[in-house]
Parts: structure tokens; sequence; C-alpha cells
């Protein structure tokens, strides 16, 4: 005799939920790929990967990585007296050679578990030059409770990086408020060329009346006045542009190690949040650096900066097109002695910076142009 089973009639009333369909798991990885490149910071990039396996397989093969560096520790500081909530004061690039060093979160931490076991009986690697004085194993050291790692550690397991920017949270260059000075430097396997704007004082002023704009032109005819070598404001410039090729340099020295380990890079920037200095370099330059390895100063960590030729310009007052006035403008564009451009070709210069900055340049290339020279330091 057959025997008929019956579903359970409450099964049929009641039907056991079920649980929602997980949308991301129909999307391709390469949709995911360009949401992540689209993220970009390595904070964030961090936590998503460790929301899934699937992420966690992804998220190293991001190509646009963004690393914002929470704090800079020079070699004379004591990593256990800093704390993250405690500003530090602007160092002078002349006193100390920055060292970086990059806040992970518990995320971060996780993406970047992998074996060390190899790495830490060979010899040392190059990305002890940005290990902290005092620190732990690759880079990192407990602060706080805090284990922090350097850029070069964070970004040890990301495999296809082609642009990557790192943002300092300052600049290096301690100036007094209202002052402008800023820099934009290009390296291959040294300095290719640097600009440099500054201006003693910025301030927005009425339009001037038609005596004062007079008074203005007679003033000021295209020279530099006598002023300017008597008052210091020579002496000034010389300083600026001494600080910003050494911050520049400093920034190169410590760039190397995460050169040498993604050979996938097409660019890269290392920038502030200030805004006071670019450091730029393209694939071509990149590529110059792993084959020919750089010259390091004897004196500090940084990268030797050779014999240069240089063109300033200089206006006792700008104002631009926006009714902002630089007091004391000077714009400088520098090019190695060797180097077989020419200096005179201001093409680059005039297009070095964004916005009023960039206007400022354009104005001050049509101004006489004074040649200097200086000596590899």
């Amino acid at each position: 005799m057959a025997v008929i089973h019956r579903s359970d009639p409450l099964s049929r009333i009641h039907p056991e939920p079920l649980d929602p369909p997980d949308f991301f798991d129909h999307l391709p990885d390469s949709i995911l790929l360009l949401v992540f490149n689209r993220i970009g910071d390595v904070k964030a990039l961090g936590r998503c990967g460790v929301v899934s396996k699937r992420f966690h397989s992804l998220v190293p093969q991001v190509e646009n990585v963004v690393v914002r560096v929470d704090c800079v520790i020079s070699d004379d500081d004591d990593p256990s007296s800093l704390s993250p909530d405690k500003p530090r004061s602007s160092a002078s690039p002349f006193s100390a050679i920055f060292r970086l060093i990059f806040k992970p979160l518990h995320a971060l931490t996780q993406l970047l578990s992998t074996k060390r076991s190899s790495s830490s009986s060979s010899s040392p690697s190059p990305s002890s030059s940005l290990s902290i004085t005092g620190g732990g194993e690759d880079g990192e050291i407990e602060q706080g409770g805090v284990t922090h790692h350097s850029p070069t550690q964070v970004l040890k397991n990301f495999n296809e990086i082609r642009l990557l920017r790192i943002e300092l949270p300052a600049g290096e260059l301690g100036i007094d408020d209202g002052v402008l000075l800023k820099w934009r430097a290009e390296f291959g396997s040294t300095l290719e060329n640097c600009v440099i704007l500054g201006a003693s004082s910025v301030a927005t002023d009425p339009p001037p009346s038609d005596g004062d704009s007079a008074a203005a032109a007679v003033e000021d005819n295209g020279s530099i006045p006598e002023s300017f070598y008597t008052n210091g404001g020579l002496k000034l410039r010389v300083v600026w542009t001494i600080s910003s090729l050494i911050a520049a340099s400093a920034r190169h020295y410590l760039l190397q190690p995460i050169i040498a380990e993604h050979k996938t890079l097409d660019s890269l920037v290392l920038t502030d949040t200030d805004g006071q200095g670019v450091l730029c370099m393209n694939r071509d330059q990149l590529e110059e650096l792993r084959v020919k390895p750089l010259s390091a100063s004897s004196a500090s960590k940084r990268t030797l900066v050779p014999a240069l030729n240089m063109r300033l310009w200089y206006a006792p007052s700008l104002e631009l097109p926006d009714g902002t006035v630089l007091k004391g403008a000077t714009l400088v564009a520098i090019r190695p002695s060797e180097s077989k451009k020419e200096v005179c070709d201001v093409s680059w210069v005039s297009s070095a910076f964004d916005g009023a900055y960039g206007v400022a340049a354009k104005m001050l290339v049509k101004r006489r142009t004074y040649c200097l020279e200086m000596n590899s330091f």
C-alpha cells in the first residue's frame, strides 16, 4: 500500500524567510575594481579588504591609491612621547630629515597580514629608510597601544599600483603667517627641474586710484630695485630656494624603496595638505631611478642636489585679476647645469601652478629675467 507524504500546511502558510540577495555577488570583478579605484584612499580600501574574501582578493589589484600620512617624525624625536592628537610645530628641513609613519586601522593591519618570516631572515631591505628610530620590524612602531606603519609597509601588498599619491600632514618649511611659498619639483634619479613661487605677503586690496597707479608705474619699471639687495630681500629669496630644494630632495630620497618595489607605477606625486610643495615623477623618471641609483648627500638623508642654473623674476607688487596683491612676488625656475634643456624656455615654468598662482607665474615670466648659479649641495 502506497504511503502519501503531505507537506506541513503550516509551512505553506508561514514559509521560512529568505536571506536578502547580495547584489555585489552579481557584479563582475572589473566593476568592483572601478569602484575601489574611485575610493583610492588606502584606509578605506583597508576596511573594504575585510568585508569578504572576494574584496580581500581584489583590493591588492587597485591601480589608483592615495596614502594620507597622519604624522611626521624626525630622527631626533622620541616616538613614545608623540600623541596622534598632539599637534606638531613645523620643523626646518635644515635641522631634521623627516621619516613618515602611517597610523593604520585594524582593518588595514588585516590587509597587510602576510608572511614576514622570509623578509625578517634576509638582509635589511631599503624600506628601513622609512622606519622610525627605536621602532619594531618592518617599519612598525608601538605607540600608545597602536601600531604605526610606514607608507612602504602600507603599500606592500598592492600589486598593480599605477597612480600613487602620498599626502603629508603639512609642509616642511616653517614660514611666517601671510608669507607665500610654493614649489613644484620633478625628479628622475636626480633633480630635473624645480619652480618656486614666493611673496613676502599676500593681501586683497581695493583697486588703486589713478594717482596711485601712476606712482606705482613709475616705481616699478620692471627692474629689481636697489633696496632688494640692501634690505635682505635677495638673501631671503636664497633661503627660500635652498629650503625648498632641501625639502624636495628629502622627499625624493624617502621614495626610493616604494619606487623599487612597485614597478607598475606610471605616476607618483608626493604633496602636503598645505599645498606648499609637490614632487612629481612620471613613468620614465621612475624607471630612470630604478636603473640609475640616486646620489645621496653625505650630510643628511636626502638626494644630492646637482649644480644648478636658475632664472629669477621679481615684482615689488603684483596685482592679480581677482584683486589679490602679492608683495615682493618672486618666481625662480631651476634646472641642473648639465641639463640639455634650456632654462630660458619658460613654457614649463608658467604652467607649474594652478589657479591664481598659475596666473601669477605667467605674469612674472613676462618681466625682466635675472640669471643665477648655485653649486651642488
